[in-house]
């Protein structure tokens, strides 16, 4: 069984939770996740089964789309409601729509983000959130994160007896960007404490929330022997990319891992046999041909 499982992960569960859930549903080891969603957000988690676990990085690579909720005027150490309460400040007024969109827009485009405190990025071989859970300092690493659009989804709630506002948003984004340091970001911008109240991933990639089964359901399919149904073909995640048919003589080459000399065609190529995508490969300009770089499925087929 090789192949793409669009899950919806429920809040309180941790990714590696429902990896290890789906590999004893399927009573399968290769099983991987394609981009961590915290214990409290839920949404669309791809699960990669068998030989599709070659493809994790690519599908990681894909843009994300999520929609969510922002309190100004409250601030937590985990940047969501998790974390404790380390600011509060009363808004005299709510801020207009006009002022947050002005703000988030600023927020979009190519940035340096500094990932927060409590999250997986690792420093020396430790977590963050170890150096977080020992009170040690550790600096953190700043990343070059993408944000197509960020953007409100509805009219603003504001609480006259907290002094708290609650704004609605969705935003697309590339590999990395943690959103709940956007929201506190967002805050920064304002002037006042924020943080992410609400998460839900709606899309991963081409894969949809509508798309999604949840773990009893996969179960129930497994049960049924009809869980071909909801998998998709590993070559989702490499739609991407520029794909070549190999002949019957390069399909042997490459199956030894030989190079391939072709005319340039894209910085990296999906070569296919008999149907399948074998392997990638990518142009090293030194040596003017393509050069393996992750195989697939090299298993024997015939030309047809």
């Amino acid at each position: 069984m090789d192949g793409i499982i669009p899950l919806y992960k429920q809040k309180g569960m941790t990714s590696n939770d429902c990896v290890r859930r789906c590999r004893g549903i399927l009573s399968m080891k290769r099983v991987g996740h394609s981009g961590t969603l915290d214990p409290n957000v839920d949404g669309v988690l791809l699960l990669c089964v068998g030989r599709a676990t070659k493809v994790v990085n690519y599908l990681m690579d894909s843009g994300k789309i999520y929609t969510g909720e922002i309190t100004l005027g409250l601030a937590t150490t985990t940047e969501d409601l998790d974390g404790e309460v380390i600011e509060t400040k009363r808004l005299v007024r709510p801020f207009t729509s006009v002022e947050i969109s002005e703000k988030m827009q600023l927020l979009t485009g190519e940035q340096i983000q500094i990932p927060p405190l409590y999250s997986a990025v690792k420093v020396n071989g430790r977590r963050l959130y170890a150096y977080a859970r020992a009170h040690q300092s550790v600096e953190r690493p700043k990343r070059k994160i993408n944000v197509a659009y960020f953007r409100q989804t509805g009219a603003t709630t504001f609480d006259s007896a907290t002094g708290q506002q609650k704004c609605y948003f969705e935003i697309s984004c590339g590999k990395g960007t943690y959103v709940r340091t956007l929201a506190t970001d967002l805050g920064r911008l304002l002037g006042v404490p924020a943080v992410m109240s609400q998460l839900t991933r709606q899309q991963s990639g081409s894969f949809k929330i509508s798309d999604t089964v949840s773990l009893s359901q996969l179960e129930k399919l497994t049960k049924l022997d009809r869980v071909q149904e909801i998998i998709a073909d590993l070559d989702t995640a490499l739609q991407k990319f520029e794909h070549y048919q190999l002949d019957l003589t390069e399909w042997q080459k490459v199956r030894n891992g030989g190079f391939l000399k072709l005319q340039y065609i894209s910085e990296k190529l999906v070569l296919t046999y008999n149907g399948k995508s074998r392997c990638i490969y990518h142009w090293h300009s030194k040596y003017l041909c393509y050069v393996p770089e992750q195989m697939i499925d090299l298993t024997e087929g015939n030309q047809t």
